[in-house]
């Protein structure tokens, strides 16, 4: 079997924000076909991280490619063309309609060949995510689930090949985590290189083809679920002690606090 292909390579990258080292000497490849999830406590830098490797925010050191180029040789049409990013704050503030909220994920191919796919593309990505109906709703009238969803919508709905999705399971039940993360793999199996940043790690360890772990802004380690979720090192990066369960169904690792018996 051929390795995966790598879409994005980050060297060396550090980044320092208002005198505040943030990122420190990363070294990560982002390869297609593949989930990467990124994980580690608040504050680590994770996001910051994703934030890099998308392309909006350059880092202070090191450099970022994008199929052998440097990401910021890219214009940014070019950028929402190859890859799309979830953020976590997902801000609309005016009433857009649900519908009308996915469709600016099509933006970017306004005047090209792909603009006959906006339809079903819409459709689609409404599908996938849940939200079909609520297509007529007012963004702005949305749960804080909903409005997840349809934001996730959106960046489907874009179909580039890279996805950077920021915590976007944080606001949903147990149903529509899964789902989206099965999404993702569906992706990832299409050829898709996805990065999704989790808090939780039985997620992460769930469906990540590799995971990870970040800690004060540095890469604590990479590699497959089994090799980053061990007992030790969760408990050193998170300061609280684990211990590591494995799923018999999937053989994948569950990450669960150690806990005192209940005395009620």
């Amino acid at each position: 079997m051929s390795a995966p292909e790598v879409a994005i390579r980050a060297e060396q990258v550090g980044l320092v924000l208002d005198e505040n080292r943030i990122l420190d000497a990363v070294s990560i490849d982002i390869r297609r076909g593949e989930i990467l999830a990124l994980v580690g406590p608040n504050g680590a830098g994770k996001s910051s991280l994703l934030g890099v490797l998308s392309g909006d925010m350059p880092p202070t050191e090191g450099r970022v490619l994008l199929d052998g180029r440097e990401l910021d040789s890219y214009r940014p049409i070019e950028l929402a063309r190859r890859r799309a990013v979830l953020t976590q704050e997902n801000a609309v503030t005016f009433p857009f309609r649900v519908r009308e909220v996915v469709e600016m994920g099509r933006s970017p191919w306004a005047r090209t060949p792909q603009f006959e796919d906006d339809q079903a593309a819409i459709a689609a990505a409404l599908a996938k995510t849940d939200v079909s109906h609520l297509a007529d709703r007012r963004y702005t009238r949305l749960s804080g689930g909903e409005k997840a969803r349809v934001s996730l919508a959106r960046v489907l709905a874009q179909r580039a090949g890279i996805l950077f999705l920021d915590e976007p399971t944080a606001a949903l039940d147990l149903r529509h985590q899964e789902e989206v993360l099965r999404t993702a793999g569906e992706l990832a199996a299409g050829g898709a290189a996805v990065v999704v940043v989790l808090h939780e790690l039985s997620l992460a360890g769930a469906y990540a083809d590799r995971i990870a772990l970040i800690s004060a802004g540095r890469l604590a380690r990479l590699g497959d679920p089994a090799t980053v979720l061990t007992a030790d090192l969760i408990s050193e990066v998170y300061g609280l002690d684990v211990e590591i369960l494995t799923q018999e169904s999937t053989g994948r690792p569950i990450v669960l606090p150690k806990r005192a018996p209940h005395s009620g």
